[in-house]
């Protein structure tokens, strides 16, 4: 993250940390497969947009995403591009979803969103990482899937935002 980002007119960096929840908070993700799927989709609506992903990690009941945004986009954007692809997507691929939710709306309306200037980026991935359960944790960065047994990391808490 040292070095800038550079485009035709501009130039920076943009990395966020997103985190959104299903609605009603239903742990819809529990199956390892439902988990592949859920990043697979992200990963792809990631992908039609031009957004980084550098970690994502998929708890049964909420994503932590932390990305790197092209200069010119919102995190709001972002935010709303990511949820509605994914979820149009999961759909798609897993129909028994639209049993638990028949109107087609898989997260919950709200969602978490910084920016990883005010926290170092390391702090951002710890906390990804360390995640309460057993996570797995996909790191763009290196290619790799890893699984983490996690807990609470008070040093990325309320206090820092």
């Amino acid at each position: 993250m040292g070095e800038f980002v550079r485009f035709s007119h501009s130039t920076g960096n943009n990395v966020h940390h997103f985190e959104w929840c299903t609605k009603y908070r239903y742990k819809m993700f529990c199956k390892a497969k439902n988990r592949a799927i859920c990043r697979i989709a992200i990963e792809r609506a990631a992908q039609r947009h031009g957004i980084n992903l550098r970690k994502i990690a998929v708890q049964p009941d909420h994503i932590h995403v932390i990305t790197e945004l092209p200069p010119t986009m919102s995190q709001s954007r972002a935010a709303q591009l990511l949820k509605g692809g994914s979820s149009h997507e999961i759909f798609s691929l897993i129909p028994n979803f639209r049993l638990r939710y028949p109107c087609g709306t898989l997260w919950s309306r709200g969602n978490f969103k910084d920016s990883v200037g005010r926290i170092t980026l390391e702090i951002a991935e710890h906390y990804v990482e360390e995640q309460s359960d057993v996570v797995n944790v996909f790191d763009f960065s290196l290619n790799t899937m890893h699984t983490k047994s996690a807990g609470f990391s008070p040093q990325y808490s309320q206090r820092h935002f």
